[in-house]
């Protein structure tokens, strides 16, 4: 009894497993289909509510108004079928039937034939989804009770009826708009037309609308790049401008962040450069000894420590971005390795030309291309452009560097004495002055092993 209910429970988990996986694939699936963008997601929100409703109103108009409408016609001419056959058995002293004819044509708008005694064709397949057929026949059944054969589909503008008499069979041809309601091509085209013009008119209002957001992304994701957008300013609703405005002043504080640092950092260079001009002046004075000699060498190192330190502090704040030629710059700093005794050589693929800040981005690869030259002897400078990305690769044949050290290397002041040490001062700041200026670009700054057998540093910068 228990493995029993086991089994069951086992077979029940199974099947709420996999009806789980079947919702998730198909909310998946769904999600994808679904338009990415706000434009097309609100014209959806506004497509799909029209379009439920139209066809809502359509499907009630036509089982209501054109069915009433259509039966009570029908019900019109069958009527007036009925009294010409109760004129024909009434009067049969009308021979040729002329009189019959007659008041068929004038009056009812019917044109009455009589043909001869079993004269009725085969019944032929009714026509699908035919309201005139399915009310014609009803009430024929209803009202006449006799054979009957009806064509609803020969003649566009016409209904046939032939009814089996005693001695005769009545054809009956009826105006197809007299038995049927006729009047759908113009529901339908006040319908579409209508919806099209409101359809036109909420679009152009909905660009209007959706075009200040695209605005304010444009200037935040310009302002990541590092970019200026002069004719930003908020418009649109009035929750966009709300957003526009804060992103307004937000940028004016990282900009006044910016400025004080920058204008601290300057006053402390002046101060500390004062002070090693007098450390230098004052060992000029003394003359020349070996402990002389030694303390110059450490002023020195202090002055490019310290020029270091206010590298990383300072960024690269106050540079504009602008067109570059990028192949060019990857070229002098090919022929600077060459000059300094390493094997080098440069490529570059794509467009050449991306709007980047043109001293901080060549320091940055400067950065990198001392670091391979300081332990390699050949170096390999590749560049290429897309519609999306700038991305440039500097491999070296060094030793490299550790997997797992690989982004530690990047922290401020880390020095890897077993392997190899980042910065061309020895402060430990080459990488990452490097990365912090990609990232002002709005990329970033990876490491990889290198086809060349040492290290890969992969600079990707949005163009």
């Amino acid at each position: 009894m228990m493995s029993t209910l086991d089994a069951g429970m086992t077979l029940i988990r199974t099947a709420s497993r996999r009806v789980s996986m079947a919702n998730g694939r198909i909310a998946r699936a769904f999600k994808n289909w679904m338009p990415k963008g706000l434009y097309a997601r609100a014209l959806l929100i506004m497509i799909v509510p029209m379009v439920v409703l139209q066809s809502v109103v359509a499907f009630v108009f036509m089982e209501r108004h054109w069915n009433t409408v259509t039966r009570r016609l029908s019900t019109a001419v069958v009527q007036d079928v009925a009294a010409l056959i109760d004129i024909y058995k009434d009067y049969p002293q009308d021979k040729d039937r002329a009189t019959i004819r007659r008041i068929a044509q004038q009056r009812l708008g019917l044109v009455v034939d009589f043909l001869p005694p079993g004269d009725m064709p085969p019944p032929g397949p009714k026509p699908f989804f035919s309201l005139l057929d399915q009310s014609l026949s009803v009430q024929i059944s209803r009202q006449i009770g006799k054979p009957f054969w009806i064509d609803t589909v020969g003649r566009s503008s016409l209904v046939e009826i032939r009814i089996q008499l005693d001695d005769a069979v009545m054809q009956v041809f009826a105006q197809r708009s007299a038995a049927y309601a006729s009047n759908s091509e113009i529901f339908i085209f006040w319908m579409l037309g209508t919806s099209s013009i409101l359809l036109f008119v909420a679009v152009l209002f909905l660009r209007n609308q959706i075009k200040p957001i695209l605005l304010l992304a444009d200037a935040a994701e310009r302002f990541g790049k590092g970019r200026d957008a002069p004719n930003f300013r908020p418009r649109g609703a009035r929750e966009v401008r709300r957003a526009a405005q804060a992103f307004i002043e937000m940028k004016m504080r990282i900009e006044r962040s910016i400025e004080q640092r920058t204008a601290m950092l300057a006053g402390v260079s002046h101060d500390l450069r004062t002070i090693l001009t007098r450390f230098k002046l004052e060992l000029a004075l003394i003359g020349d000894s070996p402990e002389v000699d030694g303390m110059r060498k450490d002023v020195d190192e202090m002055h490019g420590m310290l020029e270091a330190y206010l590298a990383f502090a300072r960024g690269d704040s106050g540079e504009q971005a602008q067109p570059t030629d990028m192949a060019a710059a990857l070229e002098d700093l090919c022929s600077d390795a060459e000059r300094n005794g390493h094997a080098a050589t440069t490529n570059f693929h794509g467009l050449p030309v991306v709007t980047v800040k043109p001293a901080a981005l060549k320091r940055c690869l400067g950065n990198l291309v001392s670091n391979a030259a300081r332990h390699a002897d050949s170096i390999a400078i590749n560049g290429h452009r897309d519609h999306r990305w700038l991305t440039v690769m500097v491999d070296d044949d060094g030793p490299g560097i550790p997997q797992d050290m690989r982004e530690e290397v990047f922290k401020p002041f880390l020095r890897l004495d077993s392997a190899r040490n980042q910065d061309e001062g020895g402060s430990g700041l080459g990488l990452a002055i490097a990365r912090d200026i990609a990232r002002s670009h709005g990329g970033d700054i990876t490491l990889g092993d290198s086809p060349l057998g040492g290290l890969r540093a992969t600079v990707r910068v949005p163009v």
